[in-house]
């Protein structure tokens, strides 16, 4: 069908637009099964390689700002065997938060200041990354939104985190001094070491 070469292996609406691309055309792409919608406006063609982490590639594309943290993160860095039931991104504050219904989506807002402290990128698909918490961060997050979470998925994160050869807990105690959770923080490391 016309107008497939000229995309990328993922694309939104607008760029599709932008190379030429009917929306006539692009639909029936998508109904013919030569590209599938990831997110509303984000479409991925159907002959390129698998993405790893499609419902995160959707979210970037959605809203590039964003970043993938707390229990999304820790389900991709392996702190967690949970499998969250939305995708879980932090917006800055002062920035508009994305509405996406698809996939399931949470949008945190976070300082901006410190916004983009410890971020990371994964590759999502072959060639294309998506913004991410590193591991440090995502436990401090966890430690930080325990409340939210319970206490126990950020102890777990911890732990979990310590067993990684490139696990830094003087750079988790320098981190949790910044986000105010070095209490919970020194005192879950010494219940960790002890054990």
């Amino acid at each position: 069908m016309s107008g497939l070469p000229e995309l990328p292996d993922t694309f939104t609406t607008a760029t599709a637009l932008a190379r030429g691309v009917h929306p006539r055309v692009l639909y029936a792409l998508r109904d013919s099964g030569d590209v599938v919608e990831l997110s509303r406006g984000v479409f991925r063609r159907a002959d390129a390689q698998l993405a790893s982490a499609p419902d995160l590639l959707a979210v970037a594309y959605r809203s590039p700002v964003a970043i993938v943290c707390c229990r999304s993160a820790a389900a991709v860095h392996e702190l967690s065997d949970e499998l969250p039931p939305a995708v879980q991104i932090a917006v800055p504050t002062g920035h508009r938060p994305p509405r996406i219904a698809y996939p399931p989506t949470e949008v945190f807002r976070f300082a901006a200041n410190t916004f983009e402290v410890e971020l990371s990128r994964l590759e999502a698909a072959p060639g294309e990354w998506v913004r991410i918490y590193t591991p440090t961060r995502t436990v401090i997050d966890l430690m930080r939104l325990r409340h939210r979470f319970g206490e126990s998925l950020a102890l777990a994160a911890l732990q979990r985190y310590l067993r990684r050869r490139d696990a830094a807990p003087a750079q988790l105690l320098r981190l949790a001094s910044m986000f105010d959770v070095a209490g919970p923080v020194r005192r879950a490391l010494e219940v960790a070491t002890a054990e």
